[in-house]
């Protein structure tokens, strides 16, 4: 999932000098209306690109979809383990290829349709037409077929394992025992969505259509969309058709699109938010030692990288590409700039994750760098062009963009343009292929090294490097799937990520810490490795009161247990 967003500058702060006026003139802020009226105040990176769940890729997008739609499970935000969610029980065959879902009785969309399983076979098969352009379909795979029919070599959708039996009973058929299977039906991109209203604004396999308009848009989760003013507040309600809203303590969440962690930290401090997505790096110290209740710091299984567009001239050259790799000194990086409080990555791959160990073949080595760029025919940096690295506007991409852009010049002697683009551009250019260097991060969609290395297989909807190689996806499509045991599957992914590192097509840089400021009065908003976070389990205790219940933190470690997390 990619990681993070953006949005003008000069909007946001106008929307925060606004409430911070108001809380200064003695108006109630909204963490206190917020507790009195169990409405959640959330700060949200950026404004999203949009709400069509399989169409989505970020962060903030995944945080509102996830409140407005549910897929047949769910996790548990503490344990991360999967539970029901629109599919009260499962089956799973003793081969683990065949897997039947009881869809509940009482599912409902906001509408008050009922929510079937033939709503769930239609939605896989919108999610599987080319025209739609999922950059998430391969999330699809799994199942047996679909890749056939998405690439066209099948045309007949009943070939495809996805099957309504009747109206509550969803046989899904996978090509092979996939250990994660479970885990991908919580991904936005397998969430169902509303048949009739799709079809009413438009083609099933058309983008950008009116239907997820806050006047149009149906759903199936805890809330459903009230408001959405651009570049201030999108507004979620509690959805009274859901199955089980009895459960929902919340009445509503207000996401906050901020892309200045100052900003974002200034209005929390003011009362105008519950809590932050990220901490200015600066501040850190002092809510360690002064507010530590408030401060939550946890390992995060995602990885930040820049993208390195192989079909550029300059950087067609694997030597070039590993070059600029072995120049970034990504511990001082860490050190000096980002307050040690990340991990150096030389893999894409956490380490770690599910006992798995990446390949490290690109620790800092600056002479060897300036031989490889040599010998691709640029000695002392002589004749190398000037190529852009883009990011999207948000400070820490900023100061990260122009230590590297340092390190490059000082072990190189190269120059790097650094190049700040909104969101939605910054997006494009990536999709498009517009750029040269750009920055990237990839947050696990589930726990399985997979998620990190099967985005980068040929035409991958996620890859947008031009990386190409049949022995990668051989080994990512074919040969783990089939892994006769984990530890097998393991030395299958070392492999490819070995073979993907070598290509250089992306430089990783660190690997992640979520960061945020949670105020005292939020309870249920549990700490995890995915920074998972389950709507349906948080309320607000009113201001004022013993708060007894104490921050609850989870990180999986290395030892998480996979045979659970596999047969459960």
């Amino acid at each position: 999932m990619v990681a993070s967003a953006a949005m003008p500058t000069t909007i946001i702060r106008l929307c925060v000098i606004a409430l911070l006026l108001s809380a200064c003139l003695g108006g109630e802020s909204n963490v206190e209306s917020g507790n009195r009226d169990q409405i959640l105040h959330f700060g949200n990176y950026g404004e999203p690109s949009g709400l069509d769940p399989h169409l989505v890729t970020g962060v903030p997008e995944s945080r509102i979809t996830g409140a407005l739609f549910e897929g047949l499970v769910t996790k548990n935000p503490e344990t991360l383990l999967p539970e029901p969610g629109v599919a009260s029980e499962w089956t799973i065959s003793d081969d683990g290829r065949t897997y039947l879902f009881t869809i509940r009785s009482d599912a409902k969309w906001s509408n008050g349709d009922p929510v079937t399983a033939h709503d769930f076979a239609w939605s896989w098969w919108r999610a599987l037409q080319p025209a739609l352009g999922s950059q998430y379909v391969f999330m699809y795979f799994a199942i047996k077929n679909a890749e056939r029919f998405f690439t066209g070599e099948l045309s007949d959708f009943n070939l495809v394992g996805i099957k309504a039996l009747d109206d509550h009973t969803l046989k899904v058929e996978l090509a092979n025992p996939t250990p994660y299977f479970l885990q991908l039906l919580d991904h936005q991109s397998m969430f169902p969505v509303h048949r009739a209203t799709i079809e009413a604004y438009g083609k099933a396999d058309e983008s950008d259509t009116r239907w997820t308009r806050p006047e149009n848009i149906v759903s199936n989760g805890a809330f459903k969309l009230e408001d959405w003013r651009l570049f201030k507040v999108l507004s979620v309600v509690r959805n009274d058709h859901y199955w089980n809203k009895d459960k929902v303590t919340l009445n509503g969440i207000r996401f906050y699109p901020i892309d200045k962690q100052a900003t974002e930290e200034r209005m929390f401090r003011a009362g105008q938010l519950h809590r932050t997505e990220e901490v200015p790096l600066e501040r850190i110290p002092w809510y360690r030692k002064e507010q530590p209740q408030r401060i939550r710091i946890e390992p995060y299984i995602g990885t930040y990288f820049y993208r390195l567009n192989t079909r550029v001239a300059a950087l067609a050259d694997q030597r070039v590409r590993r070059a600029l790799a072995l120049s970034v000194d990504r511990s001082t990086l860490i050190d000096t700039v980002l307050n040690g409080i990340y991990t150096p990555a030389y893999a894409v791959t956490p380490p770690g994750l599910l006992a798995y160990q990446p390949p490290t073949l690109l620790s800092y080595n600056p002479e060897e760098a300036r031989s490889l760029l040599a010998a691709a025919g640029y000695p002392n940096g002589e004749g190398f062009p000037e190529i852009e690295l883009q990011y999207n506007t948000h400070d820490q991409h900023r100061k990260i963009a122009i230590a590297v852009q340092q390190m490059w010049k000082d072990e190189l002697n190269i120059s790097i343009r650094i190049q700040n683009k909104d969101w939605k551009v910054y997006l494009n250019e990536e999709v498009t292929g517009n750029y040269e260097l750009s920055r990237g991060s990839w947050i696990g969609d589930y726990v399985d090294p997979n998620t990190f290395l099967d985005m980068w297989t040929t035409g991958g909807g996620h890859n947008k490097t031009g990386f190409a190689s049949a022995e990668f996806d051989e080994l990512v499509l074919q040969t783990a799937p089939r892994a006769k045991s984990h530890e097998e599957r393991l030395e299958v992914f070392y492999r490819a990520e070995k073979l993907l590192m070598e290509q250089v097509p992306i430089l990783p840089i660190f690997t992640y810490s979520s960061k945020h400021l949670v105020h005292e009065s939020v309870l249920g908003l549990t700490s995890n490795y995915m920074d998972f976070v389950n709507f349906r389990y948080v309320s607000l205790k009113p201001m004022n009161t013993d708060i007894t219940e104490p921050a609850r933190k989870v990180a999986l470690k290395s030892t998480f247990n996979y045979d659970t997390m596999v047969n459960r």
